[in-house]
């Protein structure tokens, strides 16, 4: 993948709506075969960013390439791109094969050629046999898979995606998910997903882009963004975090280790510091899957503090427990729902314990509030 050509390159691209700026001097690789979302809350910039890749949408400046070549002027029809819309822009008056042949007819394609690829893209997408089919008569997973057939029958470098799951119900969804990126496999097309859902960015994408505020807060890895943040906005939004606000107090266990004091009054240990030295103003945060509990009988550990349960949410696949420590604190601990582990109920005493190894330390300490959860994902 690293060493694969540049499919999209976006240089300094900035545009405003009136007094509104969307996106603020964006720039961003896209590598070829790669598949990329992005992420981000409703108004950060993400689909005006994805429409003046289609040439829905005209920068203010900056530049849009494609496969190398200049493309910020040309029109749509002119880019070598697919779309697929929230809607899914399907004609109702259309087969499914009509829809699917439609981008193909525009282009001028001879008709024997545009039954064999309608028939090949129906195909890849699983709707062989449907071809006489409306859309109306299709459930919604089925009226998806058309408007991928039709984005793709075309052949085009680039698949843009405007957040086409998020009609679907949430068990469907998921489904999608995997056939989706079953499909970007298969077919080794360079895509850009725009969504606004967190675990479907993470389980999707290879590279994940964050915006907030129209400009980037972090590029990486799903697992390196969730785990390593770069800033209190990314941690609060990638799923659920329990942050801390406080300070470096002095160098602390390991190498590139430092002991932590929240606002509280709770010394910590934190492994990893990276740059941060004794005196800086800091917040720390953890993931709630890395909180540990144990029955308040089991002693004192290092990062233990005493609390006890206020209440546990069952939610199917995981159980949520949230625990207030003797300094008022509430913190959040999820484990997995397997039917054996540790039960707990309001009022039992426990000891929330926070390891060394799971605590991040981030530099703007005004992002996330000193006793809150943080929000689902």
């Amino acid at each position: 993948m690293a060493a694969s050509p540049e499919s999209v390159r976006l240089e300094a691209i900035t545009k405003r709506f009136d007094q509104t700026l969307a996106v603020d001097a964006l720039s961003l690789v896209v590598r070829r075969g790669e598949f990329v979302c992005l992420l981000g809350p409703s108004g950060c910039g993400k689909t005006t960013t994805l429409r003046m890749i289609a040439g829905f949408v005209e920068p203010d400046a900056g530049t849009i390439s494609i496969d190398g070549q200049d493309v910020t002027d040309r029109p749509p029809n002119r880019r070598d791109i697919g779309m697929v819309y929230q809607s899914y822009a399907l004609f109702p008056h259309m087969t499914v094969f009509e829809n699917v042949a439609f981008g193909l007819r525009m282009r001028s394609v001879a008709g024997a050629a545009i039954a064999e690829r309608v028939t090949a893209a129906l195909a890849l997408v699983d709707l062989a046999g449907l071809e006489r089919r409306k859309p109306g008569q299709l459930s919604g997973g089925q009226q998806q898979r058309v408007a991928l057939a039709r984005a793709l029958v075309i052949q085009p470098s680039v698949l843009l995606l405007d957040e086409p799951l998020s009609n679907l119900d949430a068990k469907l969804r998921k489904r999608m998910q995997l056939e989706l990126k079953t499909l970007q496999r298969r077919v080794g097309i360079t895509t850009i997903h725009v969504t606004h859902d967190q675990e479907e960015a993470l389980s999707l994408a290879d590279t994940v882009v964050i915006l907030n505020g129209g400009a980037v807060e972090q590029v990486g890895t799903p697992r390196d963004v969730y785990t390593r943040p770069r800033s209190a906005f990314v941690a609060d939004f990638l799923g659920r975090a329990n942050f801390m606000a406080g300070r470096v107090s002095a160098p602390g266990p390991g190498p590139d280790g430092v002991t932590f004091v929240a606002d509280r009054g709770e010394v910590l240990a934190v492994r990893e510091a990276g740059t941060f030295l004794p005196g800086a103003t800091v917040q720390a945060f953890i993931r709630p899957e890395r909180v540990e509990l144990r029955r308040a009988a089991d002693g004192s550990r290092e990062n233990g503090l005493p609390g006890k349960v206020e209440q546990v949410l069952f939610t199917g696949s995981l159980v949520t427990i949230e625990v207030q420590t003797t300094t008022g604190r509430r913190l959040v601990a999820e484990r997995p729902s397997s039917g054996s582990e540790a039960i707990y109920e309001p009022g039992d005493p426990v000891q929330v314990v926070l390891p060394a190894e799971a605590l991040r330390l981030l530099a703007d300490a005004g992002q996330g509030g000193s006793d809150r959860p943080g929000p689902a994902g």
